[in-house]
């Protein structure tokens, strides 16, 4: 039988500190060539809309010490909207009763079957910000304590979930350009997570004596000043655009998440919105030097220098999602909905066929 989850299942499935345990022990194997990341393709094309593009977006990786394969699926309507504070790129919940489709199919490595379906949505945010932890773990100074957060978005609360579950965080001091939004998200993650989390009035305000900078935002233009950083901060970015090359230039180590994922973007005719952002990203990406950074994996084995003294500004440049992380947060979602019974099953034979493919 092949399982159905739902998020709100996937969210007790999935708790941060067994999520951080399965993506550590994954990167390690992914280190060692044992296990497979898949290429990362995305197809846009016009659709009604004329502010949006459609995105037809898959990625895949297998686990083997895990037994899992898995691929994540989304389609999307994009948009590119202008704000106050730039441009930024938003996903349009344009499905019916404006939900969002993105779905994670896991399969078994043994016999290939199907063995369950679930919406990426809290395994999405799930999966950045572990990644993000782990990093943190490895590059932040011991004692590090008082963390910044720049953007109050559904991958923001990822990001606090994972650093306070990596490090015994003591203050959180949050800023997004939504004064209201800012707020909300405050004293929600405040609850969340038994930790003050206090909106900052700017990004330099949140920043300032900060040990830990994650920034977490939609947005397509720097969110943080170089001169505001800090001797001894680690800082994790999530989106190309949202730092500047003086950011690296300001750090005494750079490691990025991966080197060279295999990844294509196919435009059908008329596709044109934020075409330049491609380009924009392809010169930041030369800037920071990210195809010559060691990756997360290389950190974690040993092979890749980290911080040498108190004072190094260490960065983390968390670009590139891999499909190989849905088949390491799979394992634990898959385990422990068989081990408490959790979701509910449809006939395997309906997603097999008895014919040769």
């Amino acid at each position: 039988m092949t399982l159905l989850l739902s998020n709100d299942e996937v969210e007790a499935l999935l708790p941060m500190p067994e999520c951080l345990a399965a993506m550590e022990e994954a990167y390690r194997e992914l280190g060692d060539d044992r296990g497979g990341n898949g290429v990362r393709s995305e197809i846009l094309t016009p659709t009604d809309r004329p502010d949006a593009l459609y995105s037809l977006l898959t990625m895949a990786g297998v686990v083997p010490k895990f037994g899992i394969g898995a691929v994540r699926i989304n389609s999307d309507l994009l948009t590119w909207p202008q704000s106050d504070a730039g441009l930024r790129r938003v996903k349009v919940p344009a499905a019916p009763n404006g939900r969002y489709v993105g779905l994670v199919l896991l399969f078994d490595t043994k016999t290939g079957e199907p063995l369950a379906i679930y919406p990426d949505g809290v395994v999405q945010r799930m999966r950045v910000g572990a990644t993000c932890g782990i990093a943190a773990k490895y590059l932040a100074r011991a004692e590090a304590s008082d963390v910044a957060l720049l953007g109050s978005g559904w991958q923001a609360g990822g990001q606090l979930m994972a650093i306070c579950a990596m490090r015994t965080i003591k203050r959180i001091r949050c800023f997004s350009p939504n004064a209201r939004r800012r707020k909300e998200f405050c004293a929600e993650m405040e609850v969340k997570l038994g930790v003050p989390v206090i909106p900052a009035e700017t990004a330099q305000a949140a920043m300032t004596d900060a040990d830990i900078v994650m920034c977490a935002t939609n947005s397509m233009q720097p969110v943080l000043n170089a001169d505001w950083i800090e001797p001894g901060m680690h800082v994790s970015t999530l989106k190309r655009l949202e730092i500047d090359a003086q950011v690296a230039a300001a750090a005494n180590v750079v490691v990025t998440h991966v080197r060279g994922a295999p990844s294509v973007i196919v435009r059908s005719a008329g596709a044109d919105l934020a075409r330049d952002t491609e380009h924009q990203k392809a010169a930041l990406s030369n800037a920071l030097k990210t195809s010559e950074r060691p990756e997360l994996a290389e950190l974690l084995l040993g092979r890749a220098a980290g911080r040498k003294s108190e004072k190094d500004v260490t960065l983390f440049l968390n670009y590139t999602g891999m499909g190989y992380q849905f088949a390491a947060t799979g394992h634990v979602i898959y385990r422990n909905a068989k081990k408490r019974g959790i979701g509910r099953t449809i006939d395997t034979d309906l997603l097999t066929s008895a014919l040769p493919s």
